[in-house]
Order: C-alpha cells, then sequence, then structure tokens
C-alpha cells in the first residue's frame, strides 16, 4: 500500500499465528467465541463490504493537526 492510502482490511492473514487465510471466516469465528453467535452469510458479505469502503486514498492534508475554535 503506498503513502498516502489507509485501509481497515489486512491483506494477510488473521489471528495471532496466521492460522485463517480470510477475513470472512476471522469474522465467524470470532461472532462465535465472543458473542456466542452465528453469522448469516449475508451478515458476513455486509461487513466485509463495509470494512472494504474504508479502504481508500487518505486527504492531503490527513496528517495536519486541526485547529481548536477559540
Amino acid at each position: 500500500m503506498g503513502q498516502g492510502q489507509k485501509s481497515s482490511l489486512p491483506c494477510s492473514t488473521y489471528f495471532h499465528d496466521g492460522a485463517i487465510n480470510t477475513l470472512p471466516e476471522a469474522m465467524r469465528i470470532m461472532a462465535k467465541v465472543q458473542l456466542g453467535k452465528d453469522l448469516a452469510q449475508q451478515d458476513v458479505a455486509d461487513i466485509v463490504a463495509f470494512l472494504e469502503s474504508l479502504t481508500g486514498q487518505l486527504p492531503d492534508n490527513f496528517r495536519d493537526v486541526p485547529v481548536r475554535p477559540p
């Protein structure tokens, strides 16, 4: 990923040991383990689509400290 780009999605493996290769699979496992819920396939697809929408080009002034009003 080049400078000025952001991504909410890792691009390799998931979990501390890299045991899972896809975000949907990782989401299903974490929903079951942490929430005790089985996610429907459409729910997983919707969440992945949302996370993918957070990937893109950062504005040029991204690192500028905002000026607080007086």
